[in-house]
């Protein structure tokens, strides 16, 4: 079979190795997968502003060609929490009624999907790697408090304006405790509560289920319905039907920044679930199919009702811990949840809407990561300025740009600290050279009083050069003009980093100096003869040991400050 045919259709490949035992695991492990996609796609529809059945439509389709097309044997994709509120975000504010909002989602999600594709095409999956994992994680947290809060009047039984923000959405709930309905929070209080004891006893239990099943139990015996509790209501009896989306230039024009944020959002999920779940299958992913197993998804979705979908880290380690062996668990999944929706319609009618906000008030505060949080709280400023700012941002600003703030911040604060390298003045420990190397300070006596030992680490770039020759400068200021430059680490050199060394050494040797340069990679040298430069610094200026260099600084060093010297700070300085 043709390699390329196989890239192109992978399930060609892991089809051919189906055998009966692992379609009997596939099976067992898609029954799992169903019980956990029929609350969960429930819970996604009604985050994203959504009637329940866009839900379970997502979980089927997305699912299926996910799997079929993607790199990822364990991934199972579907409608997700965090792309479920911000699709709610970029649609709530265009649309003009609940026709016009599922028309638009449905736009959105062919747009995503197209988007997704081209960046599939043009092989573009190491882009995901330029979006920090400080950003996905405080625009997960930001998600998970917008999606609680927008669950707070359906659990508490009141209602409020829709398309409010953060601030006036919890002042209008303020103001609307006083009319909290009791049977309803005691609804969605016992959904909340059984669920987080199933998940405490196994997390192999369908958590989600059994306390939607436990709050449906306690609003039938209490004639919930009757008194006030409201549900969710019967699905239509019948899969998604083709569909032509309205795709015009004012869609397009409308919607192109909140489709191109969650393209990148929903393939930064899938790509991060897909390999941390290889971390534990030893299985090798491929980012660029996985960009365009996604994209496949969600465009056709798009003509069959479906709303963006993503991976599903829930679902996906699920299948994993069922003992899923190929996308086929996935699938089976998939079809097990048509079934219900064709055969079992009524599933969701006594299904109190208390219970799904008490459900979904569970997957928000299961989106906080709170262990890398306090790794990053631990960490440094920058990635605490980064993870603060795409938090906030996500709080009280638009969706979509909250991610492109993140984003921009974590390139900024990486661009500010690579042009800003350190050039640390070095001290030769116990009068030898191949010894450890400390700062200035650490160890003063050893210090040479003519020669500066100075080590560069980072690259010399048009973004470097300047801050450091100032540091050469600032180093030099006081008369010594004698430099050993170690640039082990120099990972590369561009012409400002080359024009800065020409630069340099020519300052030094005029004012009597020289610059001898050690411990230079290859590729950089390589560079500076590409570029021309290795001429006009003067390739005499760069030594293969540490003793040649210093022996040739000796040479030239003042003999008569060199000869009432007690420091000898090297070994050469004895003989």
């Amino acid at each position: 079979m043709p390699a390329n045919l196989v890239k192109l259709l992978p399930f060609l490949q892991w089809g051919r190795e189906i055998n009966q035992a692992m379609f009997g695991k596939d099976l067992l492990a898609g029954i799992t997968g169903a019980v956990i996609a029929l609350p969960q796609g429930v819970a996604y529809a009604l985050i994203a502003g959504l009637p329940a059945e866009y839900g379970l439509y997502s979980a089927i389709v997305v699912c299926i060609l996910a799997s079929l097309f993607g790199s990822s044997h364990h991934m199972v994709s579907g409608p997700t929490a965090a792309l479920s509120i911000v699709l709610m975000s970029v649609i709530s504010p265009l649309a003009n009624g609940a026709e016009d909002y599922i028309q638009q989602a449905v736009t959105l999600t062919l747009m995503v999907g197209v988007i997704q594709l081209a960046m599939g095409a043009l092989r573009l999956g190491s882009l995901v790697n330029f979006i920090s994992h400080t950003v996905v994680i405080g625009f997960t947290a930001g998600a998970a408090v917008l999606i609680a809060a927008s669950q707070l009047q359906h659990l508490l039984g009141v209602e409020i304006a829709s398309g409010l923000s953060l601030v006036d959405e919890l002042q209008a709930i303020a103001l609307q405790i006083p009319n909290t309905h009791g049977l309803s929070l005691a609804v969605g209080a016992v959904s909340l509560i059984i669920s987080v004891i199933a998940r405490r006893i196994s997390r192999k239990l369908p958590h989600l289920l059994l306390g939607l099943g436990a709050a449906s139990l306690l609003s039938w015996a209490i004639d919930g319905p009757q008194r006030g509790v409201a549900l969710v209501g019967a699905l239509p009896s019948e899969l998604p039907s083709f569909a032509t989306p309205q795709f015009s230039a004012g869609a397009v024009k409308t919607l192109s920044s909140g489709a191109l944020a969650i393209a990148m959002l929903g393939l930064i999920e899938a790509v991060s679930i897909a390999r941390a779940i290889s971390l534990r299958s030893g299985q090798r992913i491929n980012g660029n199919q996985e960009f365009v197993g996604q994209g496949l998804s969600n465009f056709v979705g798009a003509f069959f009702g479906c709303f963006v979908g993503s991976g599903s880290f829930t679902r996906s380690g699920a299948n994993y811990d069922a003992g899923a062996q190929t996308p086929l668990a996935a699938i089976f999944s998939s079809l097990l949840l048509a079934l219900i929706v064709v055969f079992i319609p009524d599933v969701t009618a006594y299904l109190p809407m208390p219970a799904i906000a008490g459900s979904i008030m569970l997957i928000a505060w299961n989106l906080f990561d709170f262990k890398h949080i306090k790794e990053i709280l631990r960490a440094n400023y920058n990635e605490v300025a980064v993870l603060a700012a795409t938090f906030l941002s996500t709080l009280f600003i638009e969706l979509e740009f909250a991610i492109y703030v993140g984003v921009m911040l974590s390139l900024v604060l990486y661009l500010r600290r690579t042009s800003r390298p350190r050039v640390l003045e070095l001290t030769a420990q116990e009068a030898s050279f191949h010894q450890q190397l400390n700062q200035i300070g650490l160890k003063q006596s050893d210090w040479c009083p003519q020669i500066k030992l100075i080590r560069v680490d980072g690259s010399l770039f048009f973004g470097s050069a300047d801050h450091v020759q100032r540091r050469l400068r600032e180093l030099t200021s006081s008369g010594n003009t004698l430099v050993l430059m170690i640039g082990s680490g120099i990972n590369f050199i561009d012409l400002a980093g080359a024009q800065m060394l020409e630069q340099e050494a020519q300052r030094l040797e005029s004012a009597g100096g020289y610059l001898a340069i050690i411990a230079l990679k290859h590729a950089v040298i390589d560079e500076l003869k590409d570029s021309g430069y290795l001429d006009k610094i003067g390739e005499a200026r760069l030594f293969a040991t540490p003793q040649a260099a210093i022996a040739m600084l000796l040479r030239v060093v003042d003999k008569q400050r060199c000869n009432p010297c007690h420091q000898k700070a090297f070994a050469e300085c004895l003989r």
